[in-house]
């Protein structure tokens, strides 16, 4: 089984003025992701407006940090509304270098989401996948709640490796953890909830605040594996604001923003998606200069 263990950024989607993929900006965002020590990359997470790509795009971006990863995990969201669409995306970025899908339920037509078509769902794309599969579990944009107990029986599948949770609740997580028992790796979503989640029994985190602050989680992470609690809390007390101020409260314009404050590449988010207004900036400015923190610092 694939270790999940660490820090793992769901990375921003640059986009050009004519609002086309800007891949130069993306692979130049890698490098400096990837001069830290990151277990991996997520592709097309929430963070990388992954419902707002289309397939062509997505090609591209996997080609791209696979081209670029080296060792490290490459985890692709392939989330979408039918069993046969998340299927056919989950072969194909395989074939182009993902080591492993992360796979949200689909939700459009909610009162049919009953925990057996669920799990038949999840089962059916483990079946077919060529690559692991992480459940993600994200209830404020999905609202299919994936119970403790479906999650136990769904990791008992040989090919169902972990699960994201970004509920935020640490009890969640808990039982989440508790399910998992050693079949699967739970990593949390929440990264003003890192420390708390690794003290728990978490693997490590997908988190949308290491985008911006890559070596700082990553300290976290570090300072946790090798006992010295003191640190690794002490981290986590200054990256925490920074993730309620611009991923939680701030969202993919706010993110975006900082990159660009920080010397790399955010951009504009793709429409329906705004960008940054002068009040949101403000914002951004003031977290950023709060917390003295950065994607290299």
């Amino acid at each position: 089984m694939r270790d999940l263990s660490g820090v793992h950024p769901p990375v921003a989607t640059p986009f050009g003025e004519d609002g086309e993929l800007a891949l130069d900006a993306f692979d130049n965002n890698l490098r400096e992701w990837l001069s830290h020590p990151i277990a991996g990359i997520v592709v097309a997470g929430s963070t990388g407006e992954a419902p707002l790509l289309d397939r062509r795009e997505l090609w591209k971006l996997v080609e791209t940090t696979a081209a670029r990863i080296g060792d490290r995990t490459l985890t692709v969201g392939t989330g979408a509304e039918s069993t046969r669409e998340v299927i056919f995306v989950t072969r194909k970025v395989a074939e182009l270098g993902a080591h492993a899908v992360l796979v949200r339920s689909p939700s459009y037509y909610l009162k049919a989401m009953r925990p057996d078509v669920v799990r038949d769902h999840f089962l059916a794309v483990a079946d077919a996948s060529p690559v692991p599969v992480v459940l993600y579990h994200i209830p404020q944009f999905v609202p299919v709640h994936l119970t403790p107990d479906l999650v136990g029986r769904l990791v008992e599948h040989p090919n169902i490796i972990g699960i994201k949770d970004s509920s935020g609740d640490l009890r969640n997580l808990g039982q989440l953890i508790e399910a998992c028992g050693r079949n699967a790796q739970v990593l949390v979503g929440s990264g003003a909830l890192l420390y708390a989640a690794l003290e728990a029994g978490a693997a490590g985190g997908i988190l949308g605040v290491a985008v911006i602050a890559t070596r700082s989680c990553c300290q976290i992470y570090d300072a946790w594996k090798e006992g010295d609690h003191r640190r690794a809390g002490a981290m986590q007390e200054r990256v925490a604001p920074l993730h309620k101020s611009l991923v939680a409260e701030g969202g993919i314009a706010a993110v975006k923003a900082a990159l660009d404050r920080l010397g790399l590449y955010g951009g504009s988010p793709r429409s329906p998606l705004q960008p940054a207004d002068a009040a949101k900036l403000a914002k951004v400015d003031a977290a950023l200069e709060a917390a003295t923190l950065g994607v290299s610092a």
